[in-house]
């Protein structure tokens, strides 16, 4: 059975940093590509960040492009989402989802149960 265990998010200031991690278990973590996705009340789920299976190659929204960066340790099978200099626009539930394609869109095969990110300004 695969599983996604999410965990990092927390309540922070404007121009704070937060990491979150994401570890899997249950597949061959380095097969599959990990996406960042996030979602604030009464919004679509949005696209954050994606990295490959190998983590040669990552893609980023124009939002949070130069301030997030996403990152896997497959010995771990564990991805990891840094985000510096948070907004408030940034508040939302952080989910990460694993597929064998990376995509920008929510198609992801695999889901976790989402953390909660609230900044402050």
């Amino acid at each position: 059975q695969v599983q996604l265990a999410e965990s990092g998010g927390g309540l922070v200031q404007e121009g704070d940093s937060l990491k979150l991690s994401c570890t899997a278990s249950g597949l061959a973590f380095s097969d599959y590509a990990v996406g960042w996705f996030r979602q604030a009340p009464g919004k679509d789920r949005e696209f954050v960040a994606t990295i490959t299976g190998s983590g040669g190659a990552t893609h980023y929204s124009h939002s949070v492009q130069g301030r997030f960066t996403v990152s896997r340790n497959n010995g771990k099978n564990t991805v990891y989402l840094q985000m510096n200099s948070l907004k408030p626009e940034d508040t939302a539930v952080y989910y990460c989802a694993l597929d064998r394609r990376a995509r920008t869109v929510p198609e992801y095969q695999y889901w976790g149960q989402g953390t909660q990110v609230t900044v402050s300004s």
